[in-house]
């Protein structure tokens, strides 16, 4: 198995996907789609006219055709508001925004009703008022009123949120107008959006918006006039600053930060993990500050061991402004901690201080430090941030030792060989930790998501292992019901133990309120979001914005070159991100794989991977079995069966993909290949009677599990079981359909062409390849091209048709 592969199925849990219960789940948040609608005046209508304007409007509300849709299928919740009302859908982003142009469509009867709109999509719960009565709340509904509070009659406004989510539909784009970022309520920024062409909405810009942003222009003139006058005294400093220099500077927000791993200056050197801890605190207490921009842990980790740190380049490679170092001495009951913060663009040091205090007190040291330097920053510290960094993690250090032990295993499980080793050991510790200290929340946060992470990875794909975890969540809630913390360690859960995807991204958003610099909230936010119809683009971008926080996570770069981008056909894109993987990781043998994997994939050049796979046998014959799977792909693109016997051989007896997909074909199965591949008919039953019999035997271990039906369909195929094949195939589609997980359904209409094409029927073949092409597919031009899988149906006009629709475009 290839590791980019692994890697995927370590995040997204898609080597063994058979998820327990899918309608488990406690939780009443969910991800919901609201139109907010009032009459525009009201208050100053007489009673008669404000009866008459109310019913009229309800009228036009439950005649729209969106309205009776979503209430027959019980996806609709409606409130009233005393001058309007609310929709709350539970269908689609789209359903409020066409019932917002269908009540604005037959509005145009009655001039008389002054109507404005505002549509948001968040996190939403059901609730009982004091009267009984059901009622909703969250920060869906309370922001699709504050968006509709920006406008004016005849107004459809958007968040911005929900315009990104329209904007991956071209027929919606020409009707977004993005009018900019404003400060509502309680000063929250929304990002708002007009809804209008020729025919709906208002053009005009809302006189609220007007109002503020005339504000702004007298605010920035009157900045602009005091930096006029200090320009002229320091125009002929920035004339000697190189441009290169400049630029550098610019890159860094000012208000950034990069904590980097404290030194152990303990005789014992098991200290090291308690060093370790102390620093990762101080930058867990730095991230909840959303004034400040903090780099995660994993970025970081990797400079732990490096001698003669150079503090430029690392703020450079990191895009920060300020650096924070310093290191740890342990000696019985006593803790001495040196800190000193860094300005990482010139080398100057702009704070330090020693801290030499009874062990008991290291937390409070790590407070005062976080909060300092946030002081430094001049970061704004709002009350509740002030609390949570004052929050000690533990009173018991012993327990804090084992925690931090824990969670430099679990740091690094996802991407070594030994990860079911170091979460097992990882689950040990943390037990002795919460034994120690009951009270330890962030302790059973890490329990959960151990728990989680074997189980959703197959290590231990048990209803045992993901009860373990329910068990820790419900600690975690108890202690800190909401904690940022415990919304990611939930939406984790029912995400990757249940698939509620909606639950989970209800999660999500409520924990990014609280842990605005967590790169895992986006990080797993991405995750679901590609698994879902239409939202592609948006995962890409959500995952970039990981990247932001977290720029040398390897696991991250993996997963956004191997996946995103190219079933996106942003192969540049794909190429720059290997790049910048393996100028992290210069030695990392599957990453230089890759990247010429990326020529075969965009082009149908198979050279440079090919060099690769030379130099790779010549200069480092042990690392050959690493890249064994690229290597037999290449060989079966150039049709060279020698080549692919070797690299089958190099292989071993790891299961190999032939795609970046998560499908993964037995030893005799790419023996039959190879064989179909040169005309030996004997030798490719032979080699598909051997596969079938040993997939056979993990169908019926996971016979509800898609990939594993559609392995077996295509083998069913090579040894021309048409009716079996077929019937495989078609049951993989309906296990895990495009609307359940688009990337991956997209995989099983793959393979059910695939299969088709094997038994001889072209039409339905070509049909399932056109539809497999039109989301974000593994299928790449390389592929249809070169690869043996689909010879049988080259020479069609259809197949070559669709052939020519993903070659480059010069």
């Amino acid at each position: 198995m290839c590791k980019v592969a692994v890697a995927y199925a370590v995040v997204t849990g898609r080597e063994s996907v058979v998820m327990a219960n899918e309608e488990k789940t406690k939780l009443r948040l969910e991800i919901a789609h609201v139109l907010f609608i009032d009459i525009v005046g009201y208050s100053k209508l007489l009673i008669t006219e404000q009866s008459d304007e109310l019913r009229t409007l309800r009228e036009i509300v439950r005649q729209t055709e969106q309205f009776r849709l979503a209430e027959a299928e019980g996806k609709l919740l409606r409130f009233p508001t005393g001058d309007g009302g609310a929709l709350v859908f539970r269908s689609s982003p789209e359903a409020p925004v066409l019932c917002a142009l269908e009540i604005n469509k037959a509005l145009k009867d009655h001039p008389e009703l002054r109507v404005r709109m505002g549509i948001h999509s968040g996190p939403v719960n059901e609730v009982t008022d004091l009267n009984e009565q059901a009622n909703i709340a969250g920060a869906g509904i309370n922001i699709a009123q504050r968006v509709m509070d920006c406008g004016d009659a005849g107004h459809i406004l958007l968040s911005r949120h929900v315009a990104d989510d329209l904007e991956n539909y071209p027929h919606w784009q020409p009707c977004l107008h993005n009018l900019g970022e404003f400060e509502v309520k309680h000063g929250a920024r929304i990002g708002i959006v007009n809804l209008y062409d020729d025919q709906i909405g208002n053009p005009q810009r809302p006189k609220k918006l007007q109002v503020l942003r005339q504000r702004r222009a007298r605010t920035r003139l009157a900045a602009i006039a005091g930096a006029l006058l200090l320009l002229a005294g320091i125009i002929a400093g920035f004339l000697i600053v190189s441009k290169k220099s400049a630029k550098r500077t610019l890159t860094a927000p000012e208000k950034s930060i990069a904590v980097l791993p404290f030194e152990n200056l303990s005789e014992e050197k098991a200290n090291a993990f308690f060093a370790d801890g102390v620093q990762d605190e101080i930058l867990t207490d730095l991230a909840k500050v959303a004034d400040l921009k903090v780099i995660s842990r994993t970025s970081v980790i990797g400079y732990r061991d490096m001698a003669g740190r150079n503090l430029r380049k690392i703020g450079q490679e990191l895009g920060v402004a300020h650096l924070l170092e310093g290191s740890v001495q342990r000696s019985g009951n006593r803790v001495r901690v040196n800190a000193q913060l860094i300005d990482a663009r010139n080398d100057a040091h702009l704070w330090g201080q020693t801290y030499d205090r009874d062990l008991a007190d290291v937390f409070v040291i790590q407070s005062e430090i976080a909060k300092t330097i946030a002081d430094q920053l001049q970061a704004k510290l709002s009350p509740s941030e002030k609390s949570a960094i004052e929050r000690p993690p533990t009173s018991d250090i012993s327990a804090f030792d084992l925690y931090a032990h824990a969670k430099d295993l679990l740091l690094t499980a996802a991407e070594s060989g030994a990860g079911k080793a170091d979460s097992l050991q990882a689950i040990d510790l943390l037990n002795q930790a919460v034994a120690r200290d009951p009270s330890f929340f962030q302790a059973y946060c890490r329990l959960a998501e151990a728990h989680d992470g074997l189980y959703s990875t197959g290590y231990d794909h048990t209803s045992a292992r993901l009860a373990l975890a329910d068990a820790a969540i419900e600690a975690a809630s108890r202690l800190r019901p909401n904690a940022g913390e415990t919304h990611v360690a939930r939406a984790r859960n029912i995400y990757q133990g249940y698939r509620d995807y909606n639950g989970a991204l209800a999660e999500l958003e409520l924990a990014r309120q609280a842990l605005p610099n967590d790169s895992r909230v986006f990080e797993l936010t991405g995750y679901i979001q590609r698994r879902q119809p239409g939202r592609y683009e948006e995962s890409t971008r959500t995952l970039e914005r990981a990247i932001e926080l977290d720029p040398r996570n390897v696991l991250l770069l993996q997963q956004i070159a191997a996946f995103n981008y190219p079933r996106l056909r942003r192969y540049a894109d794909a190429k720059s991100a290997w790049d910048r993987l393996l100028a992290i990781t210069p030695d990392d043998v599957s990453a230089k794989a890759e990247r010429p994997m990326v020529d075969f994939e965009w082009k149908g050049d198979t050279r440079p991977l090919h060099q690769m796979i030379d130099a790779t046998r010549a200069t480092n014959p042990a690392a050959v079995q690493r890249i064994a799977e690229r290597w037999i792909i290449c060989a079966l693109a150039e049709r060279d069966a020698a080549a692919a016997n070797n690299a089958l051989i190099a292989s071993g007896e790891n299961p190999i993909a032939l795609s970046s997909e998560n499908i993964f074909f037995n030893r005799p199965f790419g023996e039959g290949v190879i064989a179909r591949m040169t005309k030996d008919d004997a030798k490719a039953r032979s080699a598909f009677t051997a596969a079938r019999a040993e997939q056979e035997k993990i169908v019926q271990a996971q016979p509800n599990y898609g990939p594993a039906l559609c392995i077996l369909g295509l083998i069913d195929a090579g040894l021309g079981r048409k009716e079996e094949a077929l019937r495989e195939g078609r049951r993989a589609v309906e296990l895990l359909p495009v609307e359940k997980d688009a990337p991956e359904g997209l995989d099983m209409v793959k393979y059910l062409a695939m299969i088709a094409a094997w038994i001889g029927d072209k039409d339905f073949a070509c049909e399932q390849l056109a539809v497999a092409i039109r989301g974000p597919s593994s299928l790449s031009y390389g592929q249809l091209k070169l690869m043996p899988l689909w010879d049988p149906l080259r020479g069609d006009p259809r197949f070559e048709q669709i052939v020519a629709s993903l070659a480059p475009k010069q």
